[in-house]
C-alpha cells in the first residue's frame, strides 16, 4: 500500500520535472521574478533570481540535449548504444504528456566489408566519418546520431506532433539520397548506398527504447537482405522471421561443420573418345532425420544465411581431396569443377586463398576448373570480381561459364573473363535430337564458342540420343543423368573403372528429326 501511494505521488512529481526540463520554460524565468518583486518586492526578488536558475538546472533545464552531452569516439562525438537507448526512453517517457512521437532508424552500409578489404582501416573509417557528417547534415539539430556496433548508425529523432509512417520513410530517402554522393578518397572515387530500417513509437514491440531500436535494428537488416538501398518499416512478423532464420542458420551452420553437407560428384566425358575428362563437385546434404535434402531445396537457404563462402570452402575442400584420393588409386582424372558463388568472387582475397589450397594439397592449377554462373558474368560491373577471375586464369586454374545462354553474357563480357570453356545450358540440350529448333541453337553456340575459341560442354544429357547429336554437331564434353549420377567420391572409384572397361562408342541417336 504504501508502494502504491509513493509511486502515485512520484507521478506528478515526474510529470512536473519533465516540465522543467523543457529548455521553452526558461523563457518564463522573467515573468517569474517580475511576479516577485511585485508580490513580495525586492527581497523576495533576489531570493528568485537567485533560487529560481537553481530549480531549472536541479530539473535537467541546463542539461546538455542528448546528442551534445553523447561522449565522443572515433568519429566525431557521436553518441553509442546507451545514449540512443537514454534518448528514446526519454521521448517514450514524455510522450503522454507532450503529445509528440519520436521514430528510431538504422543504417546499414552495403558492401562496406568490400570497403575494408580493398583499401583498408584507415579508408573504411574515413569513408564512415564522412557518411555520419552527411546523415547529420539531413537531420535536426535535435536528432541524436549514434554509432552502432557492425559500423551502422542509429538515429533518435527529436520527437515530434506528425510522426507518421510518411514522413520517416521520407527522411531515410534523404538520408539515402546524402549517402549516394561519391566519396573522393586517395585519388580515387568510392561508392557508398545504404539500407535503412525504421520503427515508429506505435509498431514498437514494447515502449521502450531499447526495443524500439531491436526494432529498428530487424527492420534494417531485412532492408540489407533485399538491398541494395531498399528502405523497411518494421512489422511484428519480421521479428518471428528472423527467429526463423537464425535457427535455420544455426542448423545449416552444423551440417556444415559435422559433414552433413558434403561434395557428390558427377563425371564429364569426351564426345569423341569417351575418356573422362573431370567431375564436378555438387554439394547434398545428408540430414540426420530427413535424410538427402536436394539441392534445390537447401542451397538458397545457404545463400539467404549467409553461409556461400562457408559452402564454398567445404566443397574445395572435398574436391580437392577426392583429386588426391583418384591420383592415388592412378585412375588418371585430369580435373574437378567447383561452383563459386557470387559472395565467394567479391573477396578480394580468392585467389590468394585457392593458391594456399592448392599447394597445401600438392596440386597444380590446371587441375581445378572454376565454374562461374552466365548471369554473374552478365550482370557484374564489379572490379574485384573481375580482378579474381582474370587473377585465376593467370594463375592456370580453367574458367567455366555455367549455365551458357540463360544470363545474357556478351562476346565481350566472356572475352573479358578469360573464359576457357562454356557450359551449355540443359535447357537448349533437352531433345535436341528431336526438335530442329533446338538443333540450330545448339549449333549457333557451338559455331560461335569454335570462332572465340573456346571449349564447350554440354549439361544435362539424359539420353543416348542427346550425347549422339551432341557429338555430331561438335560439342566437345558432354555431362548428365545419361552418363552418371553425382555420386560420392567411393562411388566414383568403381564407376571409372567400369566406365573405362566399356568400348568406346559413341551412341546411336535414338530418333530421326522431324
Amino acid at each position: 500500500m504504501h508502494d502504491s501511494l509513493a509511486a502515485r505521488l512520484a507521478r506528478p512529481a515526474r510529470a512536473v520535472a519533465s516540465l522543467m526540463r523543457r529548455p521553452e520554460m526558461i523563457l518564463f524565468l522573467p515573468a517569474v521574478t517580475l511576479a516577485a518583486f511585485w508580490y513580495g518586492g525586492e527581497r523576495v526578488l533576489v531570493m528568485v533570481a537567485l533560487g529560481a536558475p537553481l530549480v531549472f538546472a536541479l530539473a535537467g533545464a541546463f542539461q546538455q540535449t542528448p546528442a551534445a552531452a553523447a561522449l565522443p569516439d572515433a568519429l566525431g562525438g557521436l553518441g553509442l548504444r546507451a545514449h540512443l537507448v537514454r534518448a528514446l526512453d526519454e521521448a517514450l517517457r514524455d510522450e503522454p504528456i507532450s503529445g509528440k512521437t519520436t521514430a528510431c532508424l538504422v543504417v546499414l552500409f552495403d558492401d562496406m566489408d568490400q570497403i575494408l578489404d580493398r583499401h583498408g582501416r584507415a579508408a573504411q573509417t574515413e569513408v564512415l566519418a564522412r557518411s555520419a557528417e552527411r546523415i547529420c547534415s539531413v537531420l535536426r539539430s535535435g536528432d541524436l546520431v549514434a554509432r552502432l556496433e557492425g559500423g551502422g548508425f542509429g538515429i533518435a529523432l527529436a520527437p515530434m506532433r506528425r510522426m507518421d509512417l510518411e514522413t520517416v520513410v521520407q527522411l531515410a530517402a534523404r538520408l539515402q539520397s546524402a549517402l549516394s554522393v561519391p566519396i573522393s578518397l586517395n585519388a580515387q572515387r568510392l561508392y557508398v548506398t545504404g539500407s535503412v530500417g525504421f520503427c515508429l513509437t506505435q509498431r514498437a514491440p514494447l515502449p521502450q527504447g531499447k526495443a524500439l531500436l531491436d526494432a529498428a535494428q530487424i527492420a534494417a537488416d531485412e532492408a540489407a537482405r533485399h538491398g541494395p538501398g531498399a528502405i523497411r518499416a518494421y512489422a511484428p512478423e519480421m521479428a518471428r522471421h528472423r527467429a526463423d532464420r537464425d535457427a535455420l542458420r544455426e542448423e545449416l551452420e552444423l551440417a556444415l561443420d559435422e559433414g552433413q553437407i558434403r561434395a557428390h560428384f558427377q563425371p564429364q566425358i569426351s564426345t569423341d573418345t569417351g575418356a573422362i575428362t573431370g567431375f564436378e563437385a555438387l554439394a547434398r546434404w545428408y540430414h540426420p532425420e530427413r535424410g538427402l535434402i536436394p539441392p534445390a531445396e537447401f542451397l538458397p537457404m545457404i545463400e539467404d544465411a549467409g553461409l556461400s563462402e562457408r559452402l564454398g570452402e567445404v566443397i574445395l575442400f572435398n574436391a580437392l581431396t577426392a583429386l588426391n584420393r583418384w591420383d592415388r588409386a592412378r585412375l588418371g582424372v585430369p580435373s574437378v569443377a567447383v561452383n563459386f558463388s557470387a559472395a565467394e568472387l567479391r573477396n578480394p582475397k580468392l585467389a590468394e586463398r585457392l593458391k594456399w589450397e592448392l599447394d597445401r594439397f600438392g596440386l597444380e592449377p590446371k587441375r581445378l576448373c572454376v565454374e562461374i554462373l552466365e548471369h554473374v558474368v552478365a550482370e557484374t560491373d564489379n572490379d574485384v570480381i573481375v580482378s579474381n577471375i582474370a587473377a585465376l586464369a593467370r594463375m592456370g586454374c580453367g574458367v567455366d561459364l555455367d549455365d551458357f545462354g540463360t544470363g545474357h553474357a556478351s562476346i565481350t563480357s566472356i572475352r573479358r573473363f578469360a573464359v576457357r570453356r562454356i557450359k551449355i545450358d540443359r535447357s537448349f540440350v533437352t531433345k535436341v535430337d528431336e526438335d530442329r529448333d533446338q538443333q540450330k541453337m545448339v549449333s549457333a553456340i557451338l559455331s560461335m564458342a569454335e570462332r572465340l575459341g573456346l571449349q564447350t560442354l554440354a549439361e544435362g544429357v539424359e539420353t543416348p540420343g542427346e550425347h549422339a547429336i551432341l557429338a555430331q554437331l561438335g560439342c566437345g564434353d558432354v555431362q548428365g543423368f545419361g552418363i552418371a549420377r553425382p555420386m560420392p567420391v567411393d562411388e566414383t572409384m568403381d564407376w571409372i573403372e567400369r566406365h573405362r572397361a566399356r568400348p568406346a562408342a559413341t551412341p546411336r541417336i535414338g530418333h530421326r528429326t522431324r
